[in-house]
Formats: C-alpha cells, structure tokens, sequence
C-alpha cells in the first residue's frame, strides 16, 4: 500500500503542465481574430437597422477598387 501511495504522489508531482506558451497563443488569436473581424464588419455594407450609424473613429475605412487584382500595381 505504501509503494501505491509513494508512485502516485510521484506521478503527481511530475505530472506536465499547461503550457503558458499555447494559452497566449489562444489569447492572442482571438484578439486578433476580433479585430480584423470588426474592422471587416465595419467596413462592410450594415446589416438591417445599423444602416444610419457611423463608423468607430477607430476603425480604419478600407477604400473599394473598381476591379481588384486586375492592371499594373500602383507603385
């Protein structure tokens, strides 16, 4: 009985932990998830009932090509 309980106070002392690294990974993730998804929303056509409201001065405004990706680069 005591080698039981001595192993598993072992095992429980050695066990591995959460990494921090992969946690901040997430979290910063979804913060930049957040962002670039309420900056495309913003700069999106308004749903019914938000087409009066103003955009965040936060938020950039992204300006729309008449035809993306098509003629020479503008340097």
């Amino acid at each position: 009985m005591h080698l039981l309980m001595q192993t598993a106070a072992d095992a429980a002392a050695n066990a591995p932990h959460f990494p921090v690294s992969a946690t901040l990974v997430y979290v910063a993730g979804f913060i930049a998830a957040v962002t670039i998804g309420s900056i495309a929303w913003y700069n999106s056509k308004r749903p019914p009932g938000w087409e009066s409201k103003q955009r965040p001065d936060i938020i950039p405004e992204v300006k729309k090509e008449e035809t993306p990706g098509v003629g020479e680069p503008k340097s």
